[in-house]
């Protein structure tokens, strides 16, 4: 038994697992503290935060593809390792710089009539947007093409791999951002770059380590299928072209190098094919995306994130203003971990018993169902939905009444943060409890609206994270491997796009009184998003989708889509 247990704890199974959750434990501190230090260096405005959010949704949006191209060209522990040191180089890097803001800000604020520290801000929104890339190309390597290879041919061990993972996520969602939040609220926010820098200088030698020895003990790690495209072929010398064979195409490729045009023509097509590559891969990943079998499915995935109803920074700001308090907010965060686990759970079993798809199809429908009680709660007492209210009252009035904007606050001015649940909250700014004063609401909210929102919430998650699993696993197992990387960049680029899109949603309409549309707007992206899933498994299952679930239906080849498609 004892060797058994060994046996495991050196395993390259385990050793992914440990990695990934350093990994994911320094990115969600990270991802948590950079938008405090931003908040707190720019007084009580959320100016730089929402730059920060822009920028890290348009660069992946943008560079999706060209990353995931990227991965796909290079070996495989020459991108995570580059990927690894490129993330937490640039963490570490952002770290220092804010601890020298911190340190100098008076005298950054009068050198240069204040342009050096807006410089200084700039520098450290795109360094943290390039660790946010570097994070982006870590996480399709590993999570998307290093994990299926780990698994082999067991397409059981992919599944509980991939559980596994998403239940090392949901863990590290609450407790690093907790972790953090204490050593800011008892520290200062210098300590807490200070600690992020050294703890992922720390994580970055541990996780180097692992990647190697995970690389060594998966021989086949070492073996990839590079795609070749066409035009690389057509490069050859012309009067060797015509005594070629088709079949020797990778003996061409090998002496296309050798055989070539003259040196200035050769110049003239390296400057040409430099500066339109990035484009061509852009359109071609995105070709090849719309191409794939499983291409419906992963629009169904990326739909769901054009949505209000998770607990993110909208959700819980709503939440304040209808007087919960950041005690029950810490509840209900632990809350929807628990269902997510049990959700990553729910899909093991239901894949075993019922097949791939049919998961991704019953999870659809207990999502769905989960959600009705958000709709349901918009009509409820207390629920501050006003259709005389027009939804963009809010934006118009700041467009007319031109306020100036705000400008860095002085220490008197600077709002208190507070770190309840790892989550922070402005006191003195904009997320205040609406009932935090009792002369404005001299009266409580009745609690039944954001009760059943919250409820129809944290149950969705069950749903949401089984088919979350669902959809990774058909795009691990039915996208070529020489394409996993671009396809998956396209992925990312869909889900931030839609993610972006939720928050442009918000922005156009910030007042309370606007959440209930912005809730039925959510369910209904989310609906749409299960009925494009629903039409992929119609086409890939036939006639077997409405069979019902038999003890041998795992046998049942249903996530291979192969001649299904048609």
């Amino acid at each position: 038994r004892l060797g058994s247990l060994a046996a495991y704890f050196t395993s390259a199974k385990f050793l992914l697992y440990l990695g990934h959750a350093l990994s994911t434990w320094g990115d969600r501190m990270w991802h948590f503290a950079v938008s405090v230090f931003l908040v707190e260096l720019y007084g009580n405005s959320l100016l730089l935060t929402a730059v920060y959010g822009l920028v890290v949704a348009g660069s992946v949006l943008l560079l999706g593809a060209i990353i995931g191209d990227w991965v796909d060209k290079n070996s495989r522990l020459k991108v995570a390792q580059t990927s690894l040191v490129v993330q937490n180089a640039s963490v570490i890097l952002c770290g220092i710089i804010l601890m020298i803001i911190f340190l100098f800000k008076t005298q950054l604020l009068t050198l240069y009539h204040g342009w050096l520290l807006t410089m200084c801000y700039i520098l450290v929104i795109t360094i943290a947007n390039i660790a946010n890339l570097a994070s982006t190309a870590t996480a399709i390597t590993i999570q998307r093409d290093w994990i299926v290879v780990v698994a082999g041919e067991d397409r059981s061990k992919l599944a509980d791999m991939n559980a596994t993972i998403r239940r090392i996520d949901q863990l590290t969602n609450i407790l690093a951002p907790m972790a953090v939040g204490q050593i800011m609220t008892f520290g200062s926010p210098m300590i807490g770059c200070g600690f992020i820098s050294g703890w992922n200088l720390m994580s970055m030698c541990v996780e180097y380590l692992l990647l190697w020895k995970v690389y060594q003990k998966t021989p086949s790690l070492a073996l990839k299928s590079v795609k070749f495209e066409e035009s690389e072929l057509k490069q050859l010398n012309v009067k060797r072209e015509s005594d070629m064979k088709p079949a020797e195409g990778v003996q061409l490729i090998v002496e296309k190098d050798v055989t070539g045009f003259e040196p200035q023509q050769e110049k003239e097509i390296g400057c040409t094919a430099r500066i339109a590559e990035p484009f061509i891969t852009f359109r071609d990943g995105w070709v090849a995306y719309y191409n794939q079998p499983v291409f419906l499915a992963g629009m169904g995935l990326a739909f769901l994130y054009m949505t209000v109803l998770g607990f993110d920074c909208i959700t819980t700001g709503y939440a304040y203003t209808q007087g919960l308090s950041g005690s029950v907010l810490s509840l209900l965060m632990g809350a929807s971990a628990v269902t997510g686990i049990i959700g990553t759970v729910a899909f093991t079993w239901l894949r075993r018993k019922c097949g791939l798809i049919r998961t991704g199809l019953i999870s659809g429908v207990a999502q769905l169902a989960c959600l009705v009680l958000c709709a349901i709660s918009v009509f409820m007492p207390g629920s501050p939905l006003d259709l005389t209210v027009s939804p963009f009252a809010d934006i118009s009035a700041r467009l007319f009444e031109s306020e100036p904007l705000p400008t860095i606050a002085s220490p008197e001015d600077k709002p208190e943060i507070v770190f309840a649940t790892g989550m922070p909250h402005l006191i003195n700014g904009s997320t205040t409890p609406a009932n935090s004063d009792p002369e404005m609401n001299p009266e409580p909210v009745p609690l039944i609206s954001v009760s059943l929102l919250f409820a129809g919430v944290i149950a969705a998650r069950v749903g949401l994270w089984s088919f979350d699993l669902t959809v990774t696993q058909l795009l691990q197992e039915n996208v070529v491997e020489s394409e996993r990387g671009i396809i998956n960049g396209v992925q990312n680029s869909m889900n931030y796009l839609l993610d972006l899109l939720h928050f442009i949603m918000v922005i156009l309409a910030p007042n309370p009184e606007a959440f209930g549309l912005l809730v039925l707007i959510s369910v209904s992206f989310v609906a749409m998003g299960h009925i494009m899933y629903f039409r992929f498994a119609q086409k890939t299952l036939g006639k077997q989708l409405f069979l019902c679930c038999t003890p041998d239906a795992k046998a049942v080849p249903d996530s291979s889509l192969s001649g299904n498609t048609s």
